[in-house]
């Protein structure tokens, strides 16, 4: 169960995509598979601070900055850095998160100079069974760059993805491996194949996806957890089930490369079962 009635709001805007080089087979944004989705270098800084600006309108206490490839180059640290700048002038109280890849604890300390609040890698699945899904890195590099987001001072958010193909020990290791890193926040995502990519996934059904749902509560403890991609194709309209296995958070509107419901839709779907939404990252 839920520890309150209390749901916390992220929203992401995919600032940079289509591009990465790496071969995680589970991603639409590698050039590898060639699957239709919009592919840009960088979105305009005044159009990612509009999307702050109407995260904040539907109470979105969490916007997440995200860039397609395997970590943060120059210009990459750049880009970032100016859009997070050019947010917190326009919406001072939206809390910042960052999803570049791997970093190190200097880059990291220069986003959190700029105003970057939390940062979000990953860890996707079982360090066993990731060379099942990614080669062109190794599980080692994602742990480790969750390791130095703790080292800069930023507040860390992981998770990863049920429905690769992986077994359920290896959903088991996962989530161990991800409370031995002590995030605030916990991003559960569920597959959603698309037929560009060569992964042999599936959408998990209802009842096993809010089994996972409850495992990852019972390892994590009182973390926030965090319902994002694959919600609308999972859950459907049962998704309000999700709160009751123990998650309380989701993200809001459209994800990187698919959409998602209308938010307005999920505060009415929150109201009808009587639950209020966060205002802050920092309420418990």
């Amino acid at each position: 169960m839920p520890m309150s009635k209390k749901v916390f709001l992220c929203a992401i805007s995919n600032i940079s995509s289509g591009h990465c080089l790496e071969d995680c087979k589970f991603c639409t944004q590698s050039v590898r598979y060639g699957a239709t989705i919009d592919r840009y270098y960088h979105k305009p800084i005044d159009l990612i601070v509009r999307e702050a600006k109407e995260a904040k309108s539907r109470m979105a206490s969490g916007f997440c900055l995200v860039t397609a490839g395997r970590g943060i180059d120059d210009k990459t640290l750049k880009f970032v850095c100016e859009s997070a700048e050019a947010i917190k002038k326009e919406v001072p109280r939206l809390n910042l998160i960052a999803c570049n890849g791997t970093a190190s604890v200097e880059q990291l300390r220069i986003l959190k100079e700029h105003g970057i609040g939390s940062y979000n890698h990953n860890l996707e699945t079982s360090e066993a069974y990731y060379p099942e899904i990614c080669t062109t890195h190794s599980w080692q590099e994602r742990y480790e760059t969750c390791e130095n987001v703790k080292a800069a001072g930023l507040k860390l958010c992981t998770g990863g993805i049920f429905g690769l193909g992986e077994k359920m020990e290896e959903r088991l290791a996962l989530l161990e491996s991800i409370a031995s890193l002590d995030p605030e926040s916990v991003p559960i995502n569920f597959y959603h194949p698309n037929p560009a990519l060569p992964l042999e996934g599936r959408t998990l059904e209802v009842e096993e996806a809010l089994d996972m749902i409850r495992m990852a509560r019972k390892v994590l403890g009182n973390r926030r957890l965090m319902v994002a991609g694959g919600r609308e194709v999972t859950f459907k309209e049962d998704d309000y089930k999700i709160f009751e296995a123990g998650a309380n958070a989701i993200v809001i509107g459209n994800y990187l490369t698919t959409r998602g419901k209308e938010p307005m839709r999920d505060h009415a779907m929150l109201e009808k079962h009587g639950y209020t939404i966060a205002e802050s990252c920092n309420e418990r």
